[in-house]
Order: C-alpha cells, then sequence, then structure tokens
C-alpha cells in the first residue's frame, strides 16, 4: 500500500513539472513591472509586455528601428534591373541620334533669306520658294529649329504668387483675379500674353467628396499616376509655349499621347516606370526636337516644383489641365473628320476628363504633408536619371576617344 501511495505521488510531481516550468519562464515586463511579459525586443532581449511598453524601453532601439524602416522603404523605390535597362537604352539611342545630328551640322537647314522672310511676316507661301528653300524649310520645322526663334515662356509655377494660392475648403477658389488695365484690354496681343501667364484657376464649383464617386478605397498607385499626369501636363505647356487656347485640340493630342495614364489607361507601379515610359516618349523621333533628354529632365524638376507648392497649386494645375483637354473635345465637334474617328477621339477626350476630374478630387482630399514626400521620391528619381545620363556620356565619350585599330592586312 505503501508503495502504491508513493508511485502515485511520483506521478503527480512528474505531471506538475511541466506547470512548474511554464510557471517560471512568466516573466515581469521590465518596463511596467506590472503584466507578464509577452515579447523579447530583438536587440536588447528585453522583456516587454505591450506596444506602449516597447517604445519606451529603449530610445536607441526604437530609433534603429525607424532608421530600418525609412531606409527599406527607399529600397523600394529603387529602380528595378528592368527599368535601369530600359532607360539605359533609351539614353543609348538618344545619344546616337544626337551624335548622327552633330555629324551633318555643317550643312545649314536653311538660308539667311528665308529667315528674314519669316521674321518680317510678309505672308511666304510654298510657291514663292524654291525647291531648296522648301526642302530646307520642312526640315526646320521638323527639327525644332524654327521654335529657337520664339521668346520662352515663363511657367505660371514659377511665380512667386504660385505659393500663396488660396482655395475654399471645397476645393472652390476663394480670389479670381480681375485685370482692370486699360492697355491690357485695348490690346490683343497683351491680353493673349497676361492668360497665358497667370496663375491657374482652381474648380468652378465645389469639389465632391471621393465617397460621393465611389464606394471602393482609392488605389495607393495614384501618386504614381499624377506623376504621368504631370510630366504630360508641363510637356504639353512647355512645347506651345503656355499658350495652348491657340490649338486646344493639337494640344490635347499631344496630351493623351505623353501620358499613358489618360491615353492608354496605363497603370504605371512605380515613379521610376511612370518616368521612363514618359521620357523614352519624349527621346522618340515625334518629340526629339523638343530638347530630348535634357527638356525630359527639365519637365521632371517642373514636376518638383508644381508638388513643393502643395495642393491647392497641384489642385489647380490638374483643373488647368482639364479645360485644356475640355476645350480639345470642343474643338473636335467643328473639325471635319470622319465619323468613326470622330467617335474614338470623343471617347477618349471623355474617359480623360473624367479622370482628371477623379484625380483632382482625390488630390484635394490628401494631406498636406503627401506632396513634398512625393515630391522627394521624384527628386531621387531625377538624380538617379542624371546620374545614368552622365554615365552613358562618359561611355560615348570613351568610345569616340578610343584609338582605332590599325588595319595590318588591307584587301586588294
Amino acid at each position: 500500500m505503501e508503495r502504491d501511495v508513493q508511485v502515485s505521488e511520483e506521478a503527480a510531481a512528474s505531471a506538475s513539472a511541466p506547470s512548474s516550468s511554464f510557471a517560471e519562464t512568466r516573466v515581469i515586463c521590465r518596463v511596467c513591472q506590472k503584466q507578464f511579459a509577452q515579447y523579447t525586443c530583438p536587440r536588447c532581449n528585453s522583456r516587454y509586455c505591450s506596444l506602449t511598453c516597447y517604445k519606451g524601453h529603449s530610445v536607441q532601439c526604437t530609433e534603429l528601428f525607424m532608421r530600418e524602416n525609412v531606409t527599406e522603404e527607399l529600397k523600394q523605390i529603387q529602380p528595378e534591373d528592368e527599368s535601369k535597362r530600359q532607360m539605359l537604352d533609351i539614353l543609348k539611342r538618344f545619344h546616337l541620334e544626337e551624335e548622327m545630328e552633330s555629324d551633318g551640322e555643317d550643312e545649314s537647314m536653311f538660308s539667311e533669306e528665308l529667315i528674314e522672310k519669316v521674321i518680317s511676316g510678309d505672308g511666304i507661301k510654298l510657291d514663292d520658294l524654291s525647291d531648296d528653300e522648301i526642302k530646307r524649310f520642312r526640315q526646320a520645322l521638323a527639327s525644332g529649329e524654327l521654335s529657337k526663334m520664339i521668346e520662352p515662356w515663363t511657367p505660371w509655377w514659377k511665380n512667386p504668387a504660385a505659393k500663396s494660392i488660396s482655395l475654399s475648403h471645397d476645393g472652390s477658389q476663394l480670389i479670381r483675379e480681375m485685370s482692370t488695365d486699360v492697355t491690357t484690354l485695348s490690346d490683343p496681343t497683351t491680353a493673349s500674353e497676361s492668360i497665358i501667364s497667370e496663375i491657374p484657376e482652381g474648380p468652378e464649383s465645389p469639389l465632391p467628396s471621393l465617397k460621393q464617386l465611389t464606394r471602393a478605397e482609392p488605389s495607393p498607385l495614384l501618386t504614381v499616376h499624377l506623376v504621368d499626369i504631370l510630366y504630360s501636363y508641363c510637356f504639353t505647356l512647355r512645347l506651345y509655349n503656355g499658350d495652348w487656347h491657340s490649338d486646344p485640340l493639337g494640344a490635347s493630342t499631344v496630351a493623351l499621347s505623353m501620358s499613358k495614364v489618360t491615353g492608354d489607361d496605363a497603370k504605371p507601379e512605380t515613379v521610376s516606370e511612370s518616368l521612363t515610359t514618359c521620357i523614352e516618349e519624349t527621346c522618340s523621333p515625334v518629340y526629339r526636337h523638343t530638347g530630348g533628354f535634357r527638356f525630359a529632365i527639365g519637365l521632371v524638376e517642373d514636376i518638383i516644383t508644381i508638388l513643393s507648392l502643395g495642393g491647392n497649386a497641384l489642385v489647380c494645375a490638374l483643373c488647368d489641365f482639364r479645360r485644356l483637354i475640355q476645350a480639345g473635345e470642343s474643338m473636335l465637334k467643328e473639325e471635319k473628320v470622319g465619323k468613326t474617328e470622330r467617335a474614338r477621339s470623343s471617347h477618349k477626350l471623355r474617359a480623360a476628363d473624367r479622370k482628371l476630374f477623379f484625380i483632382t478630387c482625390w488630390a484635394h482630399e490628401q494631406p498636406a504633408d503627401a506632396w513634398p514626400s512625393l515630391a522627394r521620391i521624384v527628386e531621387v528619381e531625377k538624380a538617379r536619371l542624371e546620374e545614368l545620363d552622365s554615365g552613358s556620356r562618359l561611355r560615348k565619350a570613351g568610345r569616340k576617344n578610343k584609338p582605332q585599330s590599325k588595319v595590318l592586312i588591307e584587301e586588294v
């Protein structure tokens, strides 16, 4: 009997051993000294019970954690190998074409007489020109040579007044500038210059909230798409020297060809991808005469400037872009084009208008600190692009200066 009791006690002791061991592992939180610790800091092995206690257990550990998070976030915006390779291909093609053009610079595009005729504005017709002059004129027109004779436009976002744009809580314009200058009213030329140099107005009516437009959560990629849209807007205004009102349909066509988001419903996933696509189009034969890669870098700087101005300036830029598209759609109705072409172009313009309206409403609801952060990301991308271009130019210069090997055997 005594043996049976002894055996039972040993069994009970062995059964209670795990519970005793578990109890020993229950450590009190090192920070608050009140709750059991459930977590361990991976850096200093301190035991803590909650997020509050983790934040208070060591400033060094928490600061290091935040620093690593920021570093990891910056790594995410670094371009992938495919994006980098694509940009290098663009630069390689552009510099090669640039080199080919420089080899043929000895031959003048057009004669001095033709320049004088264009400047004088005497109503020149093609019939008045020789075959050689017509050829040179068309070459100069295609290459952008004639655009050098036009005084460059100063964008409204470079205007100091752009830093103090005021919009109401619902997005509508608080102050509308009224021109009372007599000379401006009497001189159409001055009035036109005033129109293209002034800061564009904000929404003409209050902007609805996103909840009124859609039940779904806005895509986190809208910031990336915004970069594409701003690039297209700045490109179009620069190309038309600020005066898109002179040809709304042509300007809207250019804008949609440059913006793959509004023109082709593309959905780029990174700022690098968005800018690479836009720059590739800028360096293409169609638009290369605008200045190629250096012009594209200037446009990226324009994006940074607009974002740095804040949400109100951004909303005004998007509203101006919408007016450009709407004016193009109105002019399309007066153009003599086929029904199929008219329907296709009209559908494309309406879709772009809706997309711009949605992203304007979205931008209006974003916090103020969102835009400096996005500007910084674009700035990092700009520095990367310039570094790639610098490396591409150095490699090209190396190939140019490399002495050619002598021909040892000459074929007779």
